[in-house]
């Protein structure tokens, strides 16, 4: 009788059971694969890995692509990337995980990565890992985006996410609508360039900018009651502008703690030659930050140990900096580099360096995307994060 019901539950339990498959799309549809990776997605099922052979002398795959399933897109090739040319729009759904790997848009400015609208009941996760894209807009509510080894040609706009290791004209973190299904991790923008810089106007959540290489940072929302820490990047403006290169100007009526920390930063004075505004709506403390420019503020900012006047010489091609930067920043032991001396303000200091993102030759190996080491444990478990992909 004991047999006889566990046989009965085996069966009902493996006739319920699925198994995520791979699809094949190579050109043509050699070897019995998907001509299309339209095809592809109309065949494949939730968890599927949809895997695209590059076609040869880099041709594209001609078409715009609707994916409504949880999909993984990846190059058949190793280190390679399929070409795409056309628009991709990803519709939300909650639970839904679209992972896409090694695709490159082309240059075709037309044609981006789209969130077609918000997700109701949950949340949609967008990965995009070692892409060559045109515009990122996944910007829209309960969508968390994570970005990673990628160059954009144009701007990376999303509503909450990780974005590590990227180089794109700007970021900006917004959200066309309020999350309804709140995301349980801040929002982390770790070790990109962006030449355009940095603008926040989300209220969600906290924010953590580290590492960065851009032109400015500029905050005009925060979430009410939120800490949030803009440390260890490097800012650097050669052509003058009418707005400090760190802008706190809220406009929403939010209220809360921008910590300013590590950075090193070079400007061209244009309308104003402050060096920190703050339009007083945020709680803002500054502290070992250097500057090439005398060092200036405006508004109410809590200032200690920030220094103007500092000889530095920045490289906005080979993304460097240099000189007196150089054990400048918090000497507290978590702020320590790397190698374990005094934290370097810039983005190569501490323990997000630009170093984890950005290897001299990563030699087509793994990627590190995001890396939390603590500096010191006093006792119990030293607990260590860390991710990555494969290139």
């Amino acid at each position: 009788m004991t047999k006889k019901l566990l046989i009965t539950a085996f069966m009902s339990l493996s006739g319920t059971m699925a198994f995520a498959a791979d699809l094949y799309v190579r050109n043509g549809g050699a070897g019995g694969a998907y001509s299309t990776v339209s095809a592809a997605i109309t065949a494949a099922s939730d968890g599927d890995r949809i895997i695209i052979q590059p076609k040869t002398n880099g041709a594209a795959y001609v078409e715009n692509l609707t994916i409504n399933k949880s999909l993984t897109f990846v190059s058949e090739t190793n280190y390679n990337k399929y070409f795409i040319q056309g628009t991709i729009t990803i519709n939300p759904a909650a639970g839904r995980v679209v992972t896409i790997s090694n695709l490159s848009s082309g240059n075709f400015t037309i044609y981006n990565i789209v969130a077609s609208g918000p997700t109701v009941g949950g949340r949609t996760t967008i990965n995009l890992y070692n892409c060559y894209l045109n515009n990122v807009n996944t910007n829209q509510a309960n969508t968390t985006t994570n970005i990673s080894g990628s160059t954009v040609q144009g701007g990376i706009n999303f509503s909450h996410g990780r974005v590590t290791a990227n180089k794109a004209q700007s970021m900006y973190i917004n959200s066309i609508a309020a999350d309804t299904s709140l995301a349980t991790s801040d929002i982390e923008v770790y070790g990109n360039v962006a030449s355009f810089g940095i603008m926040h106007t989300q209220s969600s959540y906290n924010f953590k900018l580290y590492n960065n290489f851009c032109r400015g940072v500029f905050v005009y929302a925060i979430k009410t009651g939120s800490n949030n820490e803009i440390i260890n990047n490097t800012i650097y403006d050669p052509n003058s502008g009418d707005i400090a290169p760190f802008t706190i100007n809220l406009n929403n009526g939010n209220t809360g703690n921008i910590s300013i920390m590590n950075n090193a930063v070079s400007f061209v004075v244009g309308q104003t030659n402050a060096c920190i505004s703050n339009n007083n709506n945020a709680t803002v403390t500054a502290s070992y930050n250097v500057f090439t420019n005398p060092f200036v503020t405006e508004g109410n900012i809590t200032q200690s140990n920030n220094s103007g006047g500092v000889n530095m010489n920045f490289n906005d091609t080979a993304y460097t900096v240099t000189g007196m930067n150089v054990n400048a920043g918090n000497p507290d032991v978590n702020y320590t580099d790397l190698d374990l001396t005094r934290n370097d303000a810039g983005h190569y200091g501490g323990s997000n360096s630009w170093a984890n993102y950005w290897p001299v030759d990563s030699g087509a190996k793994p990627q590190i995307n995001y890396l939390l080491t603590p500096r010191s444990i006093s006792g119990g478990t030293l607990n260590i994060s860390g991710s990555g992909f494969s290139k």
